[in-house]
């Protein structure tokens, strides 16, 4: 009895070892994916508030050069590029409807992605746009 446990246990002596390299791969590719995601969502998530910052800082009558520092403040680590879409009329006309625009864009890399689709010689991985639009109220 203890002869075919003993045998049983060197027949199947490699097949964890077998498994695993068959499991890993996949494992660490959606663990990379996940952080890759959840970078792209972070980065997201300051593009949006930097749209907002800068419909603020458009609603309020400040100049270009000033929104785009807000903008670029509020994306902290991040390239942006900054677009204001609709502007607000002067201060101390007419209270208007009209509600300031502001977009922003950023182009995202995936940093585990990318090294993964490089292993296997298909280039380089498409960069996605990250984009917001910001709009507020003028004049408040």
């Amino acid at each position: 009895m203890i002869v075919a446990s003993q045998a049983r246990r060197e027949r199947e002596r490699g097949a964890s070892a077998v498994e695993l390299a068959i499991v890993l791969p996949v494992l660490l590719l959606v663990v990379g994916g996940i952080i890759d995601f959840g970078r792209m969502f972070a980065a997201q998530m300051q593009v949006t508030q930097a749209a907002r910052e800068g419909a603020r800082m458009v609603a309020l009558n400040y100049s270009a050069a000033d929104v785009s520092t807000r903008v670029n403040n509020a994306a902290v680590g991040l390239t942006v590029s900054t677009a204001i879409q609709t502007a607000c009329p002067a201060a101390g006309t007419t209270i208007t409807t009209q509600a300031s625009q502001v977009r922003v864009e950023n182009s995202f890399s995936f940093m585990i992605l990318d090294g993964v689709i490089n292993l296997f010689g298909a280039g380089i991985a498409p960069t996605v746009t990250l984009q917001s639009t910001g709009s507020m109220r003028c004049n408040g």
